[in-house]
């Protein structure tokens, strides 16, 4: 009993001890930076969302996956993934293209929310997703802001 109790501590300490050898990461800075209307099928709708990521990181990240959740209004509205794959050099941005997909029921649950004179354009959004890269690899971000929707003359951002 002792000795699995002995046993037991050492795993737990050798675990924390290698929590704090891992690398220590600046958040990722992100902005929505276009949103392009994709071709849609049935009762969704589809657009491509547009994200700079820059890395103010001393390492490269490498990336082999990316999701995306945007929520409109304080009400999730669309959700993305994209198996795109790739490296974002240290101190160096890029540009990724996520296709996001949204049902009828999230437009006509924002559509109630609004009032008349209301439209979705300049209305806040908070982007949440995340860079897959492995087990201890997977980078998570946040933005927020106001929508900027195709078409639309007035520019948000």
């Amino acid at each position: 009993m002792r000795s699995l109790l002995a046993f037991t501590l050492s795993l737990l300490l050798l675990s924390l001890s290698a929590c704090a050898l891992l690398p220590q990461h600046d958040p990722l800075n992100i902005n929505v930076v276009g949103i392009e209307p994709l071709p849609s099928q049935d009762m969704e709708i589809r657009f491509a969302v547009k994200i700079r990521v820059q890395n103010p990181n001393e390492r490269a990240i490498n990336f082999n996956g990316v999701a995306l959740d945007l929520a409109v209004n304080g009400q999730p509205f669309a959700a993305g993934v994209s198996d795109q794959s790739g490296s974002i050099a240290r101190f160096s941005e890029t540009v990724l293209t996520v296709p996001v997909s949204v049902s009828a029921f999230s437009v006509l649950r924002q559509t109630l929310g609004l009032s008349q004179t209301q439209t979705l354009n300049n209305m806040p959004y908070i982007l949440r997703g995340k860079l897959a890269g492995g087990l201890f690899g997977t980078m998570r971000f946040v933005d927020s802001g106001k929508l900027s929707l195709p078409g639309s003359t007035t520019g948000s951002r």
